[in-house]
């Protein structure tokens, strides 16, 4: 460069605070990567998970909006930023294995009239009770669209709701007796659909 020629840093200060960031997490990367990933493979007690996790908070922190004195908190920031994507995935696996076990349910239900009259008179009975113990408007929805194979537009008309609340009615409607049909106590089923 010569004497008289601004640089290219001075003319383009944004460049030089992604620069600078850049540089920034690389150190980050090297000093504490071993860290952050051992914290997330203990979160999510899957190696290759964690690695991903960390590396979408690498991404997250290379986003953010070039700012100098942001630079001193980046390490902070990543932290939490892999923390709640770590908690997001968590979820993501919860409501996976929650919807995995209402499919099978969902088969049940979806068998023909003919081979649902067939169910021994046991296992209706047993079918009764549990929506028996179901709050009011759970078990309405769930007998209309489930039992009366009413669609969920015509249950949300007929009981004055938002379909939306006809899907959570039924979701936990689904849940609650899919985890009686296991053996859980009415209790720790409730427990199971917070």
């Amino acid at each position: 460069m010569k004497p008289n020629e601004p640089s290219e840093r001075a003319e383009h200060p944004e460049a030089a605070g992604l620069e600078d960031r850049g540089a920034a997490v690389a150190r980050i990367f090297r000093e504490h990567n071993r860290k952050l990933v051992g914290l997330l493979v203990t979160r999510l007690k899957n190696e290759q998970e964690a690695k991903e996790v960390a590396q979408e908070a690498y991404v997250k922190v290379l986003q953010l909006e070039p700012d100098r004195g942001a630079v001193s908190y980046l390490r902070s920031y990543l932290f939490k930023v892999a923390e709640n994507l770590a908690i997001d995935r968590l979820r993501q696996r919860h409501t996976r294995a929650q919807l995995d076990r209402l499919d099978s349910i969902d088969d049940f239900f979806e068998e023909p009239r003919a081979e649902r009259a067939a169910i021994a008179e046991q296992q209706l009975q047993l079918l009764r009770r549990f929506v028996a113990e179901l709050p009011e408007t759970c078990a309405e929805v769930f007998r209309l669209h489930k039992l009366a194979d009413r669609p969920i537009a015509e249950v949300a008309a007929t009981l004055g709701l938002q379909e939306r609340m006809v899907r959570r009615h039924l979701r936990r409607a689904l849940v609650y007796i899919c985890l009686r049909c296991e053996g859980h106590s009415v209790a720790d089923s409730w427990k199971g659909l917070s």
